[in-house]
């Protein structure tokens, strides 16, 4: 079997060559290096490592080279910097029947942090669960108002998650508390002044986990928007959602007595309201 090695040698230099080489006259012809291996080139490689694992299953360094035709010192070094980044890990290799002498061969195996990093399904897994509610329930309101209430039920339960944080925080800093909890569950959020800080915060949102569910399915910004206003202890308004297209999902958090002090100083505010059909999902006109 011929193997491909991805280990390019620089070519040898005659150690030899004296004055001589660069005599009056004589065009010199600068040495090149071997340029190194492009990085999308090493990372393209390593991806193939752990796809080949992925369909095939837990693999020793000498079944990825015999698979993939390269030098096992080549998928050695992949495979400790997949280790590295905690997308595969060294299991012992299981053996059936009687073992032979000597140290067992170690396999790699993904982790599910290397799994997640290819291509899943739960998108429309999801799409598919809610699509199922909402025909159970008989379609139309009906089946709206089931899809509704799943997203409420699961929205409570992963409130209970944030309310200690949010509880345990000072009035004035309960919106950077519920952001750090946000952070937490992967929706790096962050809290900051709205335009005219006297009037209130700015709930920002960067990442979105149920984005292209929640573009089908609005409910699930409703229900969300709503959990910000018990945990908050105010009526709260979404702004914009990754959702239906904006760059973050934006709640207006307003201060208490923001109404009083605009309508001092004759300012208009934004009408702070809970989610309804006609503003969660989408950034108001």
């Amino acid at each position: 079997m011929k193997y491909t090695s991805e280990d390019k040698r620089e070519p040898a230099v005659d150690q030899t060559a004296g004055p001589a080489a660069s005599a009056p006259g004589r065009a010199e012809r600068p040495q090149q290096a071997a340029a190194p291996a492009p990085h999308d080139e090493q990372q393209g490689t390593r991806n193939r490592v752990a796809r080949s694992i992925l369909d095939h299953g837990p693999s020793t360094a000498a079944e990825l080279a015999l698979r993939l035709e390269l030098t096992q010192a080549a998928v050695r070094r992949h495979l400790d910097a997949l280790v590295t980044e905690g997308v595969v890990e060294p299991r012992e290799k299981r053996v059936y029947g009687a073992r032979g002498r000597g140290r067992p061969a170690r396999a790699f195996a993904l982790t599910d942090c290397g799994r997640d990093a290819f291509d899943q399904a739960y998108d429309q897994l999801a799409s598919d669960a809610l699509r199922w509610i909402a025909q159970s329930a008989g379609g139309g309101e009906k089946g709206e108002a089931a899809v509704a209430a799943f997203a409420r039920a699961r929205l409570a339960a992963q409130a209970e998650g944030y309310r200690e944080a949010v509880e345990n925080a000072e009035p004035e800093a309960r919106t950077e508390a519920l952001a750090k909890a946000l952070t937490a569950d992967g929706y790096a959020a962050t809290a900051r002044s709205a335009p005219n800080p006297q009037l209130g915060e700015q709930l920002c949102q960067h990442h979105c986990p149920v984005a292209h569910v929640a573009e089908q399915y609005p409910q699930l910004c409703e229900a969300e928007t709503e959990v910000f206003s018990r945990l908050l202890g105010t009526h709260v308004q979404r702004l914009a959602t990754i959702a239906h297209g904006d760059g973050v999902c934006t709640t207006f958090v307003p201060k208490a007595g923001a109404g009083k002090a605009a309508h001092r100083t004759g300012e208009h505010h934004p009408k702070t309201t809970t989610a309804s059909a006609s503003t969660a999902g989408r950034n108001p006109a």
